[in-house]
């Protein structure tokens, strides 16, 4: 064997040449049927292996030329800055706007990706949710999970300002999105909202509005009407002075 093939060089050549090989590849190149000798040859040079292929393929770490998304694809290869297949998974997850369902991640990374999302749910590296009969893939992390969970709702609605929802017209899947936005709101922003729908409707939305969101009349009737007066706390679901008095005091006479 001679002094390239020693120092690891030969591999560096043809990694360059044609940026990405197979164990096997390397191997011949070696001239070696021993795997821990191409690691051992690998390591000093950099390399990174494919998160497809069941990381079949391996390339230079100087090599990719990484998107914004943090991936690269050579010849049908992905490889990604974040590593194997279950961590790139994980931050395209973690750094979506509105999570991921299976099919959507797929179209990104271009392979299966059903077992992974579901390891890393088991895994409490990830959660999800379930909108009508479709798992949304979000973040642990309570304010990105919330965001992404509103944004997720967000893009399908017809409550948009100036367009009322009106319920004929409501596809199931809309509905549930409607519900899960407005459930992810706090006691106030659910009033104001509420008022906001039925003031677009005119006569009769504050029903209408109250029966979709299975809620009092006589609530969505209070934001409606603290919004138009503009009597609306900020900073705070209460007016103050409100809620639960101090032991302390409702015992004074």
């Amino acid at each position: 064997m001679g002094q390239a093939a020693l120092d690891g060089s030969v591999l560096e050549s043809l990694l360059e040449k044609r940026k990405i090989a197979t164990l096997e590849e390397l191997k011949k190149a070696l001239g070696t049927s021993s795997t821990m000798t191409v690691f051992r040859k690998l390591k000093p040079i950099g390399y990174q292996t494919s998160y497809s292929h069941r990381g079949k393929y391996y390339t230079l770490i100087r090599t990719p030329r990484f998107d914004e998304q943090g991936l690269w694809e050579c010849d049908g290869a992905g490889f990604s800055r974040y590593g194997n297949l279950l961590a790139t998974s994980q931050h395209l997850v973690e750094s979506s706007d509105a999570g991921v369902t299976a099919v959507e991640l797929e179209a990104v990374l271009h392979v299966e990706v059903k077992e992974p999302l579901l390891a890393l749910y088991r895994a409490k590296r990830i959660e999800r949710e379930k909108i009508e009969d479709l798992y949304v893939y979000v973040s642990r992390e309570p304010g990105q999970k919330r965001s992404q969970l509103l944004r997720r709702a967000a893009p399908q609605a017809a409550w948009e300002i100036g367009e009322p929802i009106r319920e004929s017209s409501l596809s199931p899947e809309l509905r549930a999105a409607i519900v899960l936005f407005y459930s992810l709101l706090d006691e106030q922003q659910r009033r104001l909202y509420a008022g906001l729908e039925a003031h677009k409707l005119g006569h009769g939305g504050d029903r209408r509005i109250a029966d979709l969101l299975g809620i009092g009349v006589h609530t969505v009737a209070r934001g409606r009407r603290e919004l138009l007066s503009s009597q609306v706390q900020r900073g705070g679901v209460r007016q103050k002075g409100g809620g639960r008095q101090p032991v302390e005091k409702k015992r004074q006479k």
